[in-house]
């Protein structure tokens, strides 16, 4: 691809950030507005004007997902050799690297989890923890470490930085901990994530030939998502540069949504400070949602410097909603992801987005009622499943010969492990052991080359944890969506206590809650819906009011839309009653065979309808809303005897 290629598909300002390839460049970039596609083609420009090679370029970002979509958008534009990573990744490769020869020995290994170093330190030193609390002091241990605070200043920067205690406990105790934790690390020879960007900047900073052999080969950098680092991040980015401005960082200061956990906008906003010679882009027109989106999302109020301009044509309204309880919210919404699939929009382009990770549980069984797949962002790596990790050991063996087709010998592979042309009926382990197999396959329908370099692929990706898209309804939180869009988003439970969030008691928190609501606004294309619950529980006082960011966009929140129609154990008879008992008490029992919550075998929603109805076929029963063909195979034989040995006992 030559320059002139690689420049025509960028808009103006997207075009003055590929051709600015020297000195500090600051790029200002708002939601949707393309600054990876504008990066990268930064890059590509500048290895095909010969400026750079791409070896001397380290690109690097916050998720494995992220760094891989900058790999691959970069082999598309004809560029191979670029190091993209994580900054974790990066360092943690340097750090192997040099420390044989730099230090000497094997690198310590490198635990992914504190919990059981916090509990052991905090034993040493008298507490008796519960694992809340563990978890609470691993956190704040994190934030400390991210923030270079040490364990001896701990007392003084923690309060006056507005840290709540952590789990309770006054910084003097948090400061033994820290302390505490850092000794049962060394008696161990172990490492946390924060310990290798420290000790890879130490390395750096303290060893010539290390600072001389990095510097040498990394002489161009670009950082994304930069009002998101941290000041040991900085640090390192610092000790990388090595007093040198041949740096890009690419940030939006409307979605700093980690202060939390020690990342700090001031570098992104302080950029041209630094450097003064700095060339300041902003990139505000967004081709990614509708101007009904992007108008509310300017309406937040977010940083003016990177408003958005609309570039999609007109789309519908943003729906607002108001629902008397959680459960008719969950289900309302669910009915709602009903139609836009019946409408055409694919299951993979919709999303439930919500604040914490504790409200995903009535959405997945308001989905699971109505037989729709869903993906829950958070959970199982997609890499660690077991039909992946097979897969991947069959295309490693099957890629020893040459293969003329790459997609029929991956078919072949997966077919072993579970997968077929078609996908199973219903829900549960079947399905989802196929929807993982089916996304190695849409893979391999893309791929161009040989299977040799499929398979490094799968395996750079599992490196990076870089997930392919399983097909699905998205479940996630707010701060897990940033970085992904979709045709159709719903925002649920935004009452104020939940957005923002009760913990939310300062000015800048309730700032930083603001922009993580534009983060979750800004990953709708299309359909946006907004909803909130006025109470917790059907029956229940509903004293919740719609979030005060929204407050005024809401119109007339206080009436409720017609709960949806459903057949609630309320509304039985006696008769159908008994039998609705009745059949929980049997879903209990192969709840409690399978160790699976009683909500994954059938809803009330399900048991009440097949009560009031009483199936004496599988086809009738084949017509209640939740029951699929997995739920008809597995147990209709049973539901309609103990519907026909009721309707015995009633005569």
């Amino acid at each position: 691809m030559t320059p002139d290629e690689i420049l025509a598909s960028l808009d103006a300002e997207q075009q003055q950030v590929a051709r600015t390839i020297h000195g500090p460049v600051c790029v200002l970039a708002g939601a949707g507005t393309g600054k990876t596609r504008a990066i990268t083609h930064r890059i590509a420009y500048g290895v095909r004007v010969n400026a750079y090679a791409p070896q001397s370029v380290l690109a690097v970002t916050f998720t494995s997902r992220a760094a891989g979509e900058m790999r691959d958008r970069l082999r598309r534009l004809g560029v191979s050799g670029v190091t993209a990573r994580t900054f974790h990744s990066a360092a943690l490769r340097q750090l192997r690297h040099f420390w044989p020869d730099a230090v000497g020995g094997r690198l310590p290994t490198v635990v992914s989890h504190k919990a059981p170093y916090v509990a052991r330190a905090a034993k040493s030193v008298g507490l008796s923890l519960d694992r809340l609390a563990v978890r609470d002091l691993a956190s704040e241990i994190e934030w400390a470490k991210v923030s270079l605070v040490a364990p001896e200043d701990y007392p003084d920067v923690a309060p006056a930085r507005g840290r709540p205690p952590a789990a309770g406990f006054a910084p003097p105790v948090v400061s033994d901990v820290m302390r505490a934790y850092e000794e049962a690390k060394a008696e161990d020879v172990a490492l946390d994530f924060e310990d290798i960007l420290l000790l890879t900047a130490d390395l750096l900073n303290r060893n010539r030939e290390v600072a001389g052999a990095v510097r040498g080969r990394y002489r161009h950098f670009v950082v994304d998502e930069y009002q998101d680092v941290s000041p040991l991040q900085h640090f390192l980015l610092d000790s990388w540069l090595g007093g040198r401005d041949a740096i890009c960082v690419v940030g939006d200061p409307s979605q700093t949504i980690y202060s939390f956990a020690g990342a700090s906008p001031s570098y992104l906003l302080g950029f041209r400070a630094a450097f003064p010679h700095a060339e300041l882009i902003r990139l505000v027109r967004d081709y990614r949602s509708t101007p009904q989106v992007v108008g509310l999302a300017n309406g937040l109020g977010g940083d003016e410097s990177v408003r958005l301009v609309a570039q999609r044509p007109s789309g519908p309204e943003v729906s607002f909603r108001a629902y008397g309880d959680d459960d008719s919210e969950a289900n309302g919404i669910a009915d709602r992801v009903a139609s836009l699939l019946s409408s055409g929009v694919s299951a993979g382009e919709i999303a439930i987005l919500y604040r914490t990770n504790g409200q995903s549980e009535a959405f997945e069984e308001a989905l699971a009622g109505r037989g729709i797949g869903y993906v829950v962002r958070g959970g199982e790596r997609f890499f660690d499943r077991d039909e992946v990790r097979r897969a991947m050991l069959l295309l490693r063996a099957a890629a020893v010969a040459e293969v003329d087709d790459v997609g029929v010998a991956v078919r072949e592979a997966c077919a072993e492990v579970g997968w077929a042309e078609e996908a199973p009926a219903g829900r549960g382990a079947v399905r989802e052991r196929w929807d993982s197999l089916q996304a190695i396959v849409g893979l391999a329908d893309e791929w161009e080359g040989s299977l040799r370099g499929f398979v490094d692929d799968l395996a750079d990706r599992a490196e990076a944890q870089h997930a392919p898209v399983v097909d699905g309804v998205t479940l996630t939180t707010m701060h897990a969506a940033k970085g992904l869009e979709w045709d159709a988003v719903f925002i649920a439970g935004l009452s104020d206590g939940l957005l923002p969030i009760a913990l939310a008691t300062t000015e800048e928190a309730i700032r930083e809650e603001s922009r993580l609501l534009y983060v979750g606004i800004t990953r709708a294309r299309i359909h946006l819906t907004l909803s909130y619950a006025r109470a917790r529980r059907e029956g229940a006082r509903g004293v919740r009011k719609p979030t005060r960011f929204l407050a005024r966009r809401w119109p007339d929140s206080h009436r409720l839309p017609p709960t949806p129609p459903k057949a609630a154990a309320a509304d039985l008879t006696a008769r159908d009653l008994r039998l609705f008992e009745e059949l929980k008490a049997w879903r209990l029992a192969h709840a409690q065979a399978d160790a699976k919550p009683a909500f994954t075998v059938l809803v009330d929603t399900s048991l009440a309808e097949i009560a009031e109805r009483r199936p004496r076929t599988l086809g009738e029963l084949a017509t209640v809303r939740g029951i699929g063909q997995t739920k008809l195979d597995r147990y209709g034989r049973e539901i309609l005897e103990l519907v026909e040995s009721d309707g015995l006992r009633g005569r």
